[in-house]
């Protein structure tokens, strides 16, 4: 039987989609993915039940999403797109349920940064404000790489080979300290790019957005999620 991943979906509850109604929305290559890594997704809305629905999946997929917001003030040139309170509440519920019943987690972008967040960890809120010395980390798609340093003997290595990888890069905020995570792989310029959980079943959270890599890169990072969801 194919396991079930639940994937949290976007809210948008300030009229972008159409003025007066709330949307929940999912870019469906995620799910693909997911198939083809043989896995079956259930895009899983906003609402109060997160605990139930969690002992229901095999594993949970938390996507990339919008901007976490800072506790202090940013220059007003750089613009926040904030995720909604509503959806960043049952994020963190479906993430603490999973990681308590030790259910195999994959964050990505935004997903690893909550995931960096749940184990104490601290952001950069805009990489251009807090890390000037930073390189660019939104890059054209569907071309734009940069280069990826893996952690030796680390889960990510073991699926993706030791050495160095190339990944895409879509974000201005990124992980500062992982807290009671630990970093796994890093952009040339030093930022976090990948985290594991110790101790945890699977809980690896990477910063690029493997659903948009080549085919053989989403086995890699796919097929590894769904076989230990599948174990």
């Amino acid at each position: 039987m194919r396991p079930l991943i639940g994937m949290p979906s976007c809210l948008d509850e300030r009229g972008r989609w159409k003025a007066g109604r709330d949307y929940q929305y999912l870019d469906a290559a995620y799910a693909a993915a997911l198939s083809e890594a043989g896995a079956s997704a259930v895009v899983l809305p906003a609402q109060p039940d997160a605990e139930e629905l969690v002992s229901r999946l095999d594993g949970l997929l938390l996507p990339g999403g919008d901007d976490l917001l800072p506790d202090r003030p940013y220059p007003p040139e750089v613009r926040f797109d904030p995720v909604p309170d509503r959806q960043l509440e049952f994020d963190r519920r479906l993430l603490a349920a999973a990681i308590q019943r030790d259910l195999p987690v994959l964050g990505i972008c935004y997903g690893m940064q909550l995931l960096a967040l749940h184990c104490g960890g601290r952001l950069d809120y805009d990489l251009a404000t807090d890390r000037p010395a930073a390189g660019e980390h939104r890059l054209p798609e569907p071309s734009g790489r940069h280069a990826l340093r893996l952690q030796p003997g680390s889960r990510l290595a073991g699926m993706l080979g030791d050495g160095e990888a190339s990944v895409n890069s879509l974000h201005h905020q990124a992980v500062s300290e992982p807290g009671s995570a630990t970093g796994v792989a890093w952009a040339p310029d030093r930022v976090v790019e990948a985290l594991e959980l110790p101790g945890a079943r699977f809980a690896l959270g990477v910063q690029w957005h493997p659903e948009k890599m080549d085919a053989e890169h989403r086995r890699r990072v796919f097929g590894g999620f769904v076989a230990a969801c599948r174990d």
